[in-house]
């Protein structure tokens, strides 16, 4: 892969994490035209670290709230940042175990299969449909809904599905106000993502090859710098405007993956 290629592959990765149209799904569609000829496990590699990255920029961009949350924390009192923080873990373990489970069974579905993530962007379109359809509320995220939502997150692990999509729409459905929807969908994947990032370095599944280093290092800075600036004006729009606008933009994306790899 040319750095040109991780530089495409990092904006991408970047601009699409935060909203509800599945950055994994685009990266996969990316490869597929750029003609990336990577095996599954170097392919997992890239998307890891476009990942990480974006991961990187909502730590910088929610560091305030991450801060105010570590403090609660330290303090050792049942408080609102000690709740939060313990729902943030409750919606982790669904997709940790998972991962954990079937880390192989889910990397081959980071082999450009183009064909399967054009009807799981169908998939995700027709749930943020369903979610802009619900009421507005006030409502908070609770234990139980935390579970739920987390459940939600493992299923978008599949390229295609949009974690974030899956996420804020099980949220709103749920009844939770978009705006605190939007702030819990993006601050629960930061640590599972780190974790994941971190396991693969501890287990040998990343396999560093100095040849890489140019293009993984140009996909990451890509990936943060653009997701910083998404992080802060794409939110908003996930906070103000309708859900089915990404729909259509999901079904649109899945049909022409779908005719791509039925046709050329």
């Amino acid at each position: 892969m040319s750095w040109i290629e991780a530089l495409i592959l990092g904006i991408i990765q970047g601009l699409t994490e935060f909203l509800p149209v599945s950055s994994s799904g685009h990266l996969e569609i990316a490869k597929a035209i750029l003609g990336d000829t990577s095996v599954p496990e170097e392919s997992m590699m890239m998307t890891v670290i476009l990942h990480g990255a974006t991961a990187l920029s909502t730590i910088v961009v929610f560091r305030k709230e991450i801060m105010e949350i570590l403090n609660g924390l330290f303090q050792f009192k049942w408080n609102e940042q000690t709740k939060f923080s313990l729902k943030i873990v409750i919606s982790m373990v669904p997709a940790a175990i998972v991962g954990v489970a079937f880390n192989d069974e889910i990397e081959a579905f980071f082999g450009g299969r183009i064909l399967f993530v054009g009807f799981m962007l169908l998939l995700t379109g027709g749930l943020l449909f369903l979610a802009d359809k619900a009421k507005v509320t006030e409502k908070k995220v609770g234990f139980w809904d935390a579970l739920i939502i987390g459940v939600s997150q493992m299923i978008a692990i599949l390229p295609g599905i949009s974690r974030s999509g899956a996420t804020i729409s099980t949220s709103v459905l749920l009844g939770i106000d978009r705006e605190r929807s939007a702030r819990f969908s993006f601050l629960m994947v930061v640590p599972l993502i780190l974790a994941k990032v971190a396991k693969d370095i501890l287990s040998g599944d990343i396999h560093f090859d100095a040849a890489h280093t140019v293009p993984l290092s140009v996909g990451f800075i890509a990936a943060f710098v653009t997701g910083l600036l998404a992080c802060t004006w794409m939110i908003k729009i996930v906070k103000k405007s309708k859900l089915s606008w990404f729909a259509f933009y999901c079904i649109a994306v899945g049909l022409i993956a779908i005719s791509y790899k039925m046709f050329f």
